[in-house]
């Protein structure tokens, strides 16, 4: 089924973790969702090996995302 205003709809995680530290920063995306993965020598693939192992964090990754991407759209 196509959810054209589900912005999860097509996005992988890898896609979610990239997006949000290019659109926020590794040090600030720390501080808003706070797991080691982010905060200490944080990169895609520590972040991608926990998050998938872990459904709580990835949760609140996902939530991020979603928010931040319907602010920018301005929804």
């Amino acid at each position: 089924m196509d959810q054209p205003n589900n912005p999860l709809q097509g996005a992988t995680l890898q896609h979610i973790v990239e997006s949000l530290a290019d659109f926020y920063g590794w040090d600030t995306l720390g501080r808003m969702v706070p797991i080691r993965c982010f905060t200490h020598d944080p990169s895609v693939s520590s972040s991608l090996k926990f998050l998938r192992k872990t459904p709580w964090a990835r949760e609140k990754v996902e939530a991020l995302y979603v928010e931040t991407w319907r602010r920018a759209r301005g929804l």
